[in-house]
């Protein structure tokens, strides 16, 4: 049983930055891919980034790109989310997932919700302008 679970999420003031990390656990052999997801009340789950665990290549939605970060320490079994400029749009619960087959499409398709296995409990973040 693969286990997910997000820390890190927070309060913070417009501009301002914060790390997101989701541990994993219960597989073996790792799954593929994992990913971070957001949902605002009442709007659809978003996905952020993606990060392939064996090349740790990624891809970003153009809502985040160059002001999120994802990486992995595959040591420790777990993932990142560095988010920096951080504004009061990007207040949500925040949600880390991990997809255990291989993929072969686009970077943006592999950010649909249904790409992946496994979901964490979430974190939230505010960020008060």
């Amino acid at each position: 049983q693969v286990r997910l679970a997000e820390s890190g999420g927070g309060s913070v003031q417009a501009g301002g930055s914060l790390r997101l990390s989701c541990a994993a656990s219960g597989y073996t052999g790792g799954p593929y891919y994992m990913g971070w997801f957001r949902q605002a009340p009442g709007q659809e789950r978003e996905g952020l980034a993606a990060i392939n665990t064996g090349t740790s290549n990624t891809g970003y939605s153009d809502s985040v790109k160059g002001r999120f970060t994802i990486s992995q320490d595959k040591a420790k079994n777990t993932m990142y989310l560095q988010m920096n400029s951080l504004k009061p749009e990007d207040t949500a619960m925040y949600y880390c997932a991990a997809r255990l087959s291989s993929f072969f499409g686009t970077w943006r398709s592999l950010l649909l919700r249904d790409r992946y296995d496994y979901w964490g409990q979430g974190t939230q973040v505010t960020v008060s302008s």
